[in-house]
């Protein structure tokens, strides 16, 4: 923020993405640049976090502009989310893509100098951007920063019986922007690389070409590929420059699903693995069938950004999007895999401990518990893992929450932890515990009382919702409808929140819960900020029962 907002500040809210998307992207590109970078992944980790973040918030009810219409300051306050940091400093390496990247830091030099200590509005950037770059930005903007929503390309692509490409065409989609978001579907000019994949003798996935050009419209033709042997996997966004959900076309995808982890470079890997995400929360991919192409491929995964977020993301599918019919299967299925990879992994290495963790998340078998009460007391041990303070509390809390462990063990391990974190965890077991006594507690303590400091209510939010316990959660959902407004008009705005989002009953997958909310949405008469976070909370569900639809026709 040194140079975006203290050196040049916007002067009005709606152009708040001047000083956040900026210092988001360059923060990025200063480390991926930097000599000898500590950071060589920089540009993967920004893919794997910050773009995921952005392409979940801009599918949401609530998504908006990257220049949102700032009427006063209670719409600034809303604003600070994933459109205006994560999507804002992915369009802008678009836009340095779009122009070139000598001609967009020259742009912005002179927009530095000319505008020193002063205030500025969009216009002023872009058009010292146009001079340095000769581009025509002003449509540019208006299809990327002044519309909402995101695009899917897919190759098109034709083969003779020798394997030689005989067209090769990029297929742009606008997807209708979800219920109740302003604006409408729109087409963009993206500035992509293509990237064209084979195995080296080594076995490794390497780029043998790589080809830069603009897509803009519906349908634009590569001919640049024409009489080319096709390659196993052909890679749109290589490099990760636009903002777009990607596909594989059906060749590419079934030799990733084999091949994923043997790419040799780690951006690559990170954009198939969220082009197979995407394609699961859009119900284009099956949870099981994405289970296993992760399955194939996280062993040889060396990221560990990746292999954390897509731990969070397997277990993600397998509660919400799978068939329910299916989920406890592929639940075993993914946690006998994380023991076999907690067994396997590098002894004392981040990859180990992470196994670790996500073993703990969903171990369920007397054997699997045993073991995690054994690594507790002593008894057992895995070389190379410290079971320190923080694995103890995840082996903890999911002893609590299946039974294992009651008041007693949790008073136990407090007494062994007796900081704010250990507070903290303590509060989170005692609210997993699968009694009903124990949830009661916990829903009194956050909805009933207002004596909780922030963080413990959060804690205690954590654990009371568990994703192995629906039946016992179910009758909270009507509780919910019954004083989530109060609460928030009584609460600060972080408790308030907590509990709007952390207590809406998510868990509750069902044709019902969407009526209902609807229904509340109609009479309570919530304010906005409420009635967003309720209506992105309910379109979490509209998109689980699509996706477990998709998981059960793939039996």
């Amino acid at each position: 923020h040194m140079w975006f907002g203290d050196l040049v500040t916007m002067e009005w809210w709606n152009d708040l993405w001047l000083n956040e998307s900026f210092a988001t992207y360059t923060s990025i590109a200063c480390q991926a640049a930097a000599p000898g970078s500590r950071w060589p992944h920089s540009w993967t980790t920004f893919a794997n976090s910050m773009k995921t973040w952005a392409y979940r918030q801009d599918q949401l009810p609530s998504t908006h502009p990257i220049m949102a219409d700032i009427r006063d300051l209670d719409d600034v306050l809303v604003n600070f989310d994933g459109i205006t940091y994560a999507k804002g400093a992915s369009v802008l390496k678009q836009l340095v893509a779009y122009v070139g990247e000598d001609e967009f830091f020259k742009g912005v030099q002179a927009y530095f100098k000319r505008h020193a200590f002063g205030n500025t509005r969009l216009s002023d950037l872009l058009g010292a951007l146009e001079e340095t770059s000769g581009r025509d930005l002003k449509t540019w903007s208006k299809k990327w920063l002044e519309t909402a929503g995101i695009n899917i390309l897919r190759p098109e692509v034709e083969t003779d019986a020798d394997g030689v490409v005989t067209s090769f065409a990029v297929r742009q989609e606008a997807p209708a922007l979800p219920a109740g978001a302003q604006g409408e579907p729109t087409l963009r000019p993206h500035r992509i690389a293509i990237g064209l994949y084979d195995l080296d003798a080594a076995g490794k996935l390497v780029r043998g070409e790589r080809i830069e050009l603009d897509v803009d419209g519906e349908l634009t033709a590569v001919p640049q590929l024409t009489g080319k042997a096709r390659p196993a996997v052909i890679l749109l966004n290589d490099d990760d420059l636009s903002y777009a959900k990607v596909r594989l076309d059906e060749q590419s995808l079934a030799f990733v699903t084999e091949h994923l982890g043997d790419f040799e470079a780690s951006l690559p890997r990170a954009l198939c693995w969220a082009s197979a995400w995407d394609m699961t929360r859009d119900a284009e991919l099956a949870t099981r069938d994405y289970l296993s192409l992760v399955l194939s491929g996280i062993g040889k995964e060396s990221d560990i950004g990746v292999v954390q977020s897509l731990h969070r993301q397997v277990k993600l599918a397998v509660d919400l999007y799978a068939d329910p019919a299916a989920r406890e299967p592929l639940l075993t299925r993914w946690t006998d895999a994380t023991l076999a990879h907690l067994r396997s992994a590098e002894a004392g290495g981040d990859h180990q401990l992470a196994w670790a963790r996500a073993f703990a998340a969903t171990a369920r078998t007397p054997e699997q518990l045993d073991l995690l009460e054994a690594l507790l007391d002593g008894s057992q041990t895995i070389e190379g893992l410290a079971v320190d303070t923080e694995l103890r509390w995840a082996f903890v809390e999911r002893l609590a929450a299946v039974g294992r462990y009651d008041e007693a063990e949790i008073a136990g391990e407090y007494e062994r932890d007796k900081t704010a974190a250990g507070e903290r965890h303590a509060a989170t077991a005692r609210a997993a515990r699968p009694t009903e006594e124990a949830k009661a507690e916990a829903w009194s303590s956050v909805v009933d009382s207002d004596k909780l400091p922030n963080a413990v209510q959060e804690a205690v939010i954590g654990g009371f919702v568990q994703t192995d316990q629906r039946e016992l959660l179910a009758p909270y959902a009507e509780r919910y409808f019954e004083t989530v407004k109060d609460a928030w008009d009584s609460r600060s705005h972080e408790i308030a929140q907590q509990i709007a989002v952390g207590l809406y009953p998510s868990l509750q997958i069902s044709g019902e819960i969407l009526d209902r909310t609807d229904a509340w949405l109609a009479s309570a008469e919530p304010g906005a900020a409420l009635r967003r976070l309720v209506s992105e909370s309910r379109a979490g569900i509209e998109r689980a029962l699509k996706a477990q639809a998709a998981d059960g026709a793939a039996k």
